[in-house]
């Protein structure tokens, strides 16, 4: 029998399996491999190819040593079991499917029980160049191969771990608005940090400067953008300028910090943790992102539970 939705695809924004599973409030799924059409491995071997020579040229070491650990294939989408099959024995992580939006909560939560959330759908062909939201590229071929790195792995879990710390430290206060507003300037320090490192991070190997944030390393257009244009601003990271300053992911980021080695990151996310500690992450610099109900609800729920 054929399935119903095969003709669809699972196209980002058009896939009928995906709008069926979040109404029914399925965040975390399956990955229907015969649902993907032909534009949809199209897609996939269109960005591999667009992206391998930019990945030889821009991308740093670490990243182009786990492309080659999980042995993806440039001509097809890859299964989800197959990426594990190769990536938990080296780090212990997983990719897990989901629906899509992920609470903040949560997914930083996963993150520490070295799961990551895994979008199953994929940009369309019409725009290879720049998708504002994950797609499969952008998780798989973007964020996984970073994940084979024990340094960098044992750097998101640190992080992850936090979402339950900030939760936690907020429990006791009575007053409803202090509580939120405490929560949602943590949550907009936590995400700025993993925007402008995990997702449009630069650093320096060598005399080279190269890119690790999986936002650069799945963009055709913006990684040799975020290396080479006049037109971004390239600093130091330098940890009170990252949590308080605003993005948009409707663009090419026109800032961004670059870091020395994944040891310094891993320290600069144990300042982080003493920062949050020290309620130093409480009354961050107003702006985006915004943090919507839903996710203050999930961490205030979270800090209920303690």
């Amino acid at each position: 029998m054929i399935h119903p939705e095969i003709g669809h695809g699972l196209t980002t924004t058009k896939a009928p399996f995906i709008e069926n599973a979040q109404n029914r409030g399925e965040i975390f799924i399956h990955q229907p491999y015969e649902l993907y059409n032909e534009n949809n491995q199209d897609a996939w071997r269109k960005l591999y190819a667009l992206l391998l020579p930019k990945w030889e040229k821009y991308a740093n070491q670490k990243f182009r040593e786990g492309v080659q650990s999980l042995c993806l294939n440039p001509d097809r989408i890859p299964r989800l079991e197959e990426v594990n099959a190769f990536l938990e024995p080296l780090t212990g992580f997983q990719a897990k499917a989901v629906s899509g939006y992920v609470p903040t909560y949560l997914f930083f939560d996963s993150l520490k029980r070295r799961e990551f959330p895994t979008t199953i759908t994929i940009r369309d062909n019409r725009t290879l160049n720049y998708l504002p939201e994950p797609d499969i590229f952008h998780d798989i071929a973007g964020h996984v191969p970073m994940h084979t790195d024990r340094t960098f792995a044992d750097v998101l879990v640190k992080f992850g771990a936090l979402a339950q710390l900030a939760a936690k430290r907020h429990a006791h206060l009575v007053n409803r608005e202090e509580k939120m507003a405490k929560i949602r300037s943590n949550i907009q320090a936590l995400s700025r940090f993993f925007w402008f490192s995990i997702e449009f991070g630069l650093m320096r190997e060598g005399d080279r400067l190269c890119v690790y944030g999986s936002g650069l390393l799945s963009s055709a257009g913006e990684i040799e953008h975020s290396v080479e244009s006049l037109e971004v601003q390239r600093y130091p990271f330098q940890l009170e300028w990252v949590i308080n300053q605003s993005f948009e992911i409707d663009h090419f980021q026109p800032l961004l910090f670059v870091i020395d080695s994944f040891e310094h990151l891993y320290e600069e996310v144990n300042r982080l943790e003493r920062w949050l500690l020290e309620g130093r992450l409480d009354h961050v610099s107003p702006g985006e992102p915004g943090v919507n109900e839903a996710d203050l609800q999930t961490f205030l729920e979270a800090g209920d539970e303690q």
